[in-house]
C-alpha cells in the first residue's frame, strides 16, 4: 500500500463558550518536517500534538493550524466595576486636562467606555486550560484519521501510475532482451572480422593477447547482466508496491538502479533498435521518478 506525501484534512470542534478549527495539510519533502501555528497559553498542546501527528506521518513538510474562536453568550456577560471605576477617574483627569488647555472633547458615549480592555468580561472568559487541553486532544484523532484516508486516497492513484510504469519497464526489457539477442550474430561477425584483419597486420604480435584483447570487447558488448538486473529491479519494485510500511526513500533509491542500468544499456547498445529501446526506458524511468518523490 502506497500512501501520498500530499493530503489535506480539516475538523471543526466545539466546547462551552469556544470554537475551534484544524486545518492539516501536507507536501512532498526529503524528510520530515512538521510545523505548527497554535493559540498560546495552553500548557502542553504543542508537544501533545507534535507526539501524535509524529506517529502517523513519517515524511513530507506537514503543516497544522489550530484557530481558536470565544463563544460568549450575552447573558455570560458582566461589568468589571472595578475596572470601570479606573477608566472613569482617568476620564476625569483628560477632561480636566482638556478644559485647562482650552480643547473640546467628543463626548465619550458607554459602547466607548464598554470597548475599553477589561471593562466588559465574560464569565466563562479564564476557563480552566487543562479541560480545553483534553477537548482539543480528543478531537485530534479524527483529523489525523481524515488525514490519513486523504494520503491513501493519493497514495491509491500513485500505485496505478507507478504500477502501470513498472510494467512499462517490464515490456522495454523483454524488448531490449529480443534485440540484444538478434544483434549477437552482428556483433560475433564485427568481431572476428576485426580479429582477423588485426592477426595480418600484426606481425610479431602474441596471438593469444589479440584473441584476449578481442574477448574483452566482446564481454563488454554483453548487456546481459544490465537486462538481468533490469528484471530484477522490476520484481523488487512490485514487491514494494505491495509493502505495508513507507517506501518513498526505497523506491528513489531503486530509481537511481533503474536509471543506472539503462544508462549502460545504451552505451553498450551498438544497434539502432537498441538504443532506441535503452532511450525509451530512460524515458519511463524518469517519469516514474518524479512520481515516486509523492511517495511517503
Amino acid at each position: 500500500m502506497v500512501n501520498s506525501m500530499t493530503g489535506f484534512a480539516a475538523r471543526k470542534g466545539a466546547a462551552p463558550g469556544l470554537d475551534w478549527a484544524w486545518d492539516l495539510r501536507s507536501v512532498n519533502g526529503k524528510g520530515y518536517d512538521l510545523r505548527l501555528r497554535l493559540p498560546e497559553g495552553i500548557a502542553g498542546l504543542e508537544a501533545a500534538v507534535r507526539g501524535e501527528v509524529g506517529r502517523g506521518v513519517t515524511r513530507g513538510n506537514v503543516s497544522l493550524t489550530l484557530k481558536l474562536a470565544r463563544v460568549i453568550e450575552a447573558d455570560a456577560l458582566r461589568v468589571n466595576t472595578g475596572a470601570l471605576a479606573s477608566v472613569l477617574a482617568a476620564l476625569h483627569v483628560v477632561e480636566d486636562a482638556a478644559v485647562e488647555a482650552n480643547l473640546r472633547l467628543a463626548p465619550t458615549t458607554g459602547a466607548d467606555l464598554l470597548a475599553l480592555r477589561g471593562v466588559l468580561e465574560s464569565g466563562s472568559a479564564d476557563g480552566d486550560t487543562a479541560v480545553l487541553l483534553a477537548a482539543l486532544l480528543a478531537d485530534l484523532p479524527g483529523l489525523l484519521a481524515d488525514f490519513a484516508r486523504a494520503r491513501a486516497a493519493e497514495g491509491t492513484a500513485l500505485t496505478t501510475i507507478l504500477a502501470d510504469q513498472v510494467t512499462r519497464i517490464a515490456a522495454l526489457a523483454a524488448t531490449a532482451r529480443t534485440q540484444a539477442e538478434a544483434r549477437r550474430p552482428q556483433i560475433a561477425a564485427t568481431l572476428r572480422s576485426n580479429l582477423a584483419r588485426v592477426i595480418d597486420n600484426s606481425d610479431g604480435v602474441d596471438p593469444s593477447r589479440v584473441a584476449m584483447e578481442l574477448a574483452m570487447l566482446a564481454v563488454k558488448a554483453d548487456v546481459t547482466e544490465e537486462l538481468d538486473r533490469l528484471e530484477a529491479h522490476v520484481t523488487a519494485a512490485r514487491a514494494l508496491l505491495d509493502d505495508a510500511a513507507p517506501i518513498g526513500r526505497k523506491l528513489d533509491f531503486l530509481m537511481q538502479e533503474f536509471m543506472r542500468e539503462a544508462n549502460t544499456l545504451c552505451s553498450k547498445a551498438a544497434s539502432a533498435d537498441l538504443t532506441r529501446t535503452g532511450l525509451d526506458l530512460k524515458v519511463v524511468i524518469d517519469q516514474m521518478r518524479e512520481q515516486v518523490q509523492n511517495v511517503e
